[in-house]
């Protein structure tokens, strides 16, 4: 991950405060968490921050987070330094554009994408346009890899791009309008970009079936046709085989094989062999 580092003094406003109703907002937050866990807000409450702000957070605002939940600085600029979706410096007034640049995006065009960025709004990320009213990033995946290559304004996400299709995006941003949302192709959603090829009844999907008991009818007749099923009498079944009578326990238990000859030899051959001999007593001594 790279370095995240706070915006410079110079570009850092004296002192932040919540307005009225994102206070009202804050506090409701924070009460929804338990005793002494209050610093599980701390995400929240930074991301109304930066909504408030007009789309970054500075450090008049972090500590002043951290104040509301009793966190010491340097915890808030921890979070807010770790989660790239906190800006730490000021954004485009109108509009932050983010290309995503990661591999399918990469292969669809990212590059080019890029590359528009750098002529219309800045050479550098993460720098405002001449007006202040425009700035882009670049950044990792956005979760739209299917209609690749794409950007995302806020929570606004254009796909399917060409460099045309967002330098028109990027201009009317600056004229101050909402350009239109999701796939730039025609497509819709994310379906295949030949046109679907399955599930293509529109029944299937477009509500016309609801409240009309047709998934209920068909219930109920399966539910109908294996109770018939239940009911009708079972085919008789062939008698099974007799199994083979089991042995009287009274039978003699079996002879024991015959032992091998040479093992006879052997037991033979040790019997035949004579005692061991006994030593003499040592001279002098008498036997008792």
């Amino acid at each position: 991950m790279s370095v995240r580092r706070l915006a410079p003094k110079e570009l850092q406003p004296e002192s932040f405060a919540f307005t009225a109703e994102n206070l009202a907002w804050a506090e409701n937050t924070i009460a929804k968490y338990p005793a002494g866990r209050q610093a599980s807000a701390v995400i929240p409450l930074l991301m109304r921050a930066q909504e408030q702000a007009g789309g970054w957070v500075s450090e008049p605002a972090m500590r002043y987070v951290g104040d509301m939940l009793g966190m010491a600085p340097i915890r808030v600029y921890e979070v807010a330094t770790f989660y790239t979706q906190f800006q730490l410096l000021p954004v485009g007034r109108k509009a932050h554009i983010q290309v995503c640049g990661t591999t399918p995006c990469m292969l669809k065009g990212a590059g080019d994408l890029m590359k528009v960025c750098k002529n219309k709004i800045h050479a550098e990320p993460f720098h405002l346009n001449e007006s202040g009213t425009l700035s882009w990033e670049e950044v990792e995946c956005a979760g739209a890899c299917v209609n690749a290559p794409m950007v995302q304004v806020v929570n606004e996400v254009f796909e399917d791009l060409t460099p045309e299709i967002l330098e028109g995006i990027i201009d009317a941003f600056e004229r101050g309008e909402k350009p239109t949302t999701g796939p730039q192709n025609g497509r819709k959603s994310s379906e295949p970009v030949t046109g679907l090829r399955v599930l293509t009844s529109p029944e299937l999907y477009d509500g016309s079936m609801v409240g009309t008991g047709v998934g209920l009818a068909a219930a109920r007749e399966a539910i109908a046709a294996r109770a018939a099923a239940a009911a009708a009498p079972k085919p008789a079944e062939p008698a099974a085989a007799a199994a083979p009578a089991a042995p009287p326990k009274s039978d003699p238990a079996p002879a024991k094989p015959p032992v091998a000859e040479a093992v006879k030899a052997a037991g033979s051959a040790d019997s035949d062999k004579p005692s061991k001999p006994v030593a003499p007593p040592p001279a002098g001594e008498k036997g008792n």
